[in-house]
């Protein structure tokens, strides 16, 4: 078990993480590389600050005692990217892929509650599509983990037999009752990454974006996940108990861009997913319980 990386009440500044970020890695990972179990620890994350109130406008989330279920990921964010630019980290930090993320809160966070953030690199998993591995965070209050949360990333290093392989034609998309469509301007990814620290290139302008081959810049999974809860939580149904929110992040959304949230509710369960302005493709899909 690799030491803990631990940090009082104020995490790793980020602009020396940012400089890291940009420096290629001095070697091609191997297939078979075996990622080490790196960790870090904030003994004390303040939950209100002036970043809360502009999160909560940039996602749409309304003004409650309690933050938004996504605000600790904002928290440990800083701790996600320590530990991805250290030296023992073998893979580069651009052009990760988010594939998956889960969160599960047992309970309410108050504002101005002090946190403890544990994160660590974990369950590293060998894949047709390259090496998958998870950042695992817990948010402890008073010694009791109130959230948790994987989010589950892919280094794409597809096998050679799989390169050539026609690819599956997708399944049917489901349509759910419930549609609400909104607006993702422009300028939504500059206005998140100044409040989450997330300043990955794809995010920012159309020309930093084509650099990466992409058309335009593409909003972060993160901000789409947080904006569809926000819409979510206003909804009649929606409950206040222990809950755990997941999605899978499939096509990216184009800045600007229409997004199409659609959804269907049982008495524990909702299942949404969040589409194109023609609601034929998805951008991400999940599932909310209540426990």
């Amino acid at each position: 078990m690799a030491d803990t990386l631990v940090y009082k009440d104020t995490p790793p500044a980020l602009l020396p993480l940012y400089g890291r970020a940009l420096l290629s890695k001095k070697s091609t990972p191997d297939a078979n590389i075996t990622l080490p179990r790196l960790a870090a620890t904030l003994l004390c994350a303040h939950t209100a600050s002036e970043d809360l109130r502009h999160y909560r406008r940039t996602c749409e989330f309304r003004p409650s005692s309690h933050v938004p279920i996504t605000w600790p990921h904002i928290l440990a964010f800083p701790l996600h990217l320590k530990l991805l630019t250290e030296k023992a980290f073998p893979l580069p930090l651009l052009g990760l892929v988010h594939l998956r993320n889960s969160i599960t809160q047992h309970r309410p966070i108050g504002v101005g509650e002090a946190l403890k953030l544990d994160v660590c690199v974990s369950h590293q998993e060998r894949t047709s599509r390259g090496i998958e591995f998870s950042m695992i965070t817990n948010a402890s209050s008073a010694g009791t983990v109130v959230w948790e949360e994987t989010s589950t990333m892919l280094f794409r290093q597809p096998e050679k037999h799989t390169e050539q392989t026609t690819k599956a034609t997708p399944p049917t998309l489901e349509r759910y009752p419930n549609t609400k469509e909104f607006e993702a301007p422009e300028s939504i990814g500059r206005q998140y990454a100044k409040i989450s620290g997330d300043r990955n290139p794809i995010h920012m302008h159309a020309l930093s974006a084509r650099a990466f081959g992409f058309p335009r810049a593409i909003a972060h999974g993160m901000w789409s996940k947080a904006k569809a809860l926000a819409i979510l939580e206003q909804q009649n149904g929606w409950q206040s108990g222990p809950v755990s929110v997941s999605c899978q992040f499939k096509k990216p959304l184009f800045l600007p861009g229409t997004a199409q949230l659609n959804w269907q509710t049982e008495k524990n369960r909702w299942d949404y997913q969040l589409l194109n302005a023609r609601g034929d493709a998805p951008h991400l899909s999940g599932r909310i319980e209540w426990r």
